[in-house]
C-alpha cells in the first residue's frame, strides 16, 4: 500500500511539473531557446523526487 501510494503522489507532482513546463512552449512570445533551463529543472526535480522516493532509505 505504501509503494502505491507514492507511485500515485509522484505521478501527480510530474504529471504538474511537465503541464507547467510545456505551458512555457506554447507562449507566442517565449521560444524553445528560452524554456530550455526550466526542462532542465523540471528534469532534475523529478529525478531527486525518483531518487527520494524510491532508493534514499537512509
Amino acid at each position: 500500500m505504501n509503494k502505491i501510494t507514492t507511485i500515485i503522489g509522484l505521478s501527480f507532482a510530474v504529471f504538474f511539473l511537465i503541464g507547467l513546463a510545456t505551458t512555457l512552449t506554447r507562449s507566442m512570445m517565449i521560444g524553445f531557446i528560452d524554456v530550455i533551463p526550466v526542462y532542465l529543472l523540471m528534469g532534475a526535480a523529478i529525478a531527486m523526487m525518483i531518487y527520494e522516493a524510491f532508493f534514499d532509505k537512509s
